[in-house]
């Protein structure tokens, strides 16, 4: 059937119009998902198995997190891998903001350069964050039978007794190993790198003496230090902290590059609808404003530092520019 010049033109201006009521209601759509987030339970990955450290902040914040975003929030727990089966888990999931991530954003970013094209997503791409939690310090300490009192006096010893001095990790891609490897460049020190599987066995050798030195969290090396088991040479952050507030920060001993901490954080899956990012961003920072919750976290050795979604971005690049060139420029591998 042929149409008619009037015809036709009556077909595009329908078309037309069909389009524009389309193209109107899609971010409308948009908008009215965004506003009714969330109208169903929210899932919180932790990428570890129940009962450690990641596990512990992570039920802290998902549960404060549920009481200011007006919906349930479920912990599941996805161990293995290092935590990236479940950060991969995250990586592929829907981004509507149901499916979070809750995880150590320093080990991620470690890995991510270590095992570039082996994990299973990109952190970059395929991730995205939805706020900085907080911070758990790391501390430089010694065996006490090692006669360095500073880092400076670890410096001497290490260059007139080149090849002599170890260094235990709680795993080979670890923070605690990066922040060592970082202060050996520095430093411009050679310090053997001894792996341990956690941070447990790592610290019965160094305090057994098997091993020299080491970089820990704050949380795990304390009870060695008030014990006289471990000398604490400076805290890697770049203000003390509350828990060792009488041992000088690295910055404050001339190491003005050697400033590092294990960051927290929740990721979404990327593409999450930026509205979204933004209604878990403001519930993540107004639970850890909280006096109680900052005090719980405290308890397991983070200092809640908030941070919104731009600067929670910037903080993530950070991590991972400053791990992938500390990488590099020591030729380190993950064995």
């Amino acid at each position: 059937m042929f149409q008619t010049t009037t015809q036709k033109a009556g077909t595009r201006t329908i078309l037309s119009a069909s389009l524009a009521i389309f193209m109107l209601a899609a971010p409308l759509g948009t908008t009215a998902s965004a506003q009714a987030y969330p109208d169903k339970p929210i899932r919180l990955i932790i990428p570890y198995p129940p009962g450690g450290a990641t596990d512990v902040i992570g039920r802290i914040v998902g549960k404060n997190l549920s009481d200011e975003i007006g919906n349930q929030v479920v912990i599941e727990n996805r161990g293995g891998a290092g935590g990236n089966i479940g950060a991969a888990e995250v990586a592929r999931a829907k981004p509507d903001g149901y499916t979070l991530l809750m995880g150590a954003l320093t080990s991620h970013s470690v890995m991510a350069t270590l095992e570039k094209g082996k994990l299973q997503y990109d952190l970059q791409k395929d991730l995205t964050p939805a706020g900085v939690v907080g911070f758990v310090p790391l501390v430089a300490v010694v065996n006490p039978s090692l006669p360095v009192k500073s880092l400076k006096e670890l410096v001497d010893y290490a260059k007139k007794n080149p090849g002599k001095l170890n260094f235990a990790s709680s795993g080979a891609g670890a923070p605690q190993r990066m922040a060592m490897e970082l202060f050996k460049q520095i430093a411009g020190v050679d310090i053997t790198h001894v792996a341990y599987r956690g941070s447990g066995p790592a610290m019965t050798d160094l305090v057994g003496g098997q091993v020299e030195t080491m970089t820990e969290t704050v949380p795990a090396a304390i009870s060695f230090i008030k014990s006289g088991q471990l000398r604490p040479l400076a805290v890697l952050t770049p203000e003390r902290v509350s828990m060792l507030p009488d041992i000088p920060t690295a910055k404050e001993q001339g190491f003005t590059g050697f400033n590092v901490s294990s960051l927290f954080g929740v990721m979404a899956p990327a593409g999450t609808p930026a509205p979204v990012l933004e209604k878990i961003n403001k519930a993540l920072t107004t639970a850890l404003a909280k006096p109680e919750v900052k005090e719980q976290l405290l308890q397991q050795g983070v200092y809640a530092d908030p941070l919104n979604i731009e600067a929670s971005k910037v903080r993530l690049t950070a991590e991972i520019d400053q791990w992938a060139k500390v990488i590099h420029d020591g030729k380190i591998t993950v064995n």
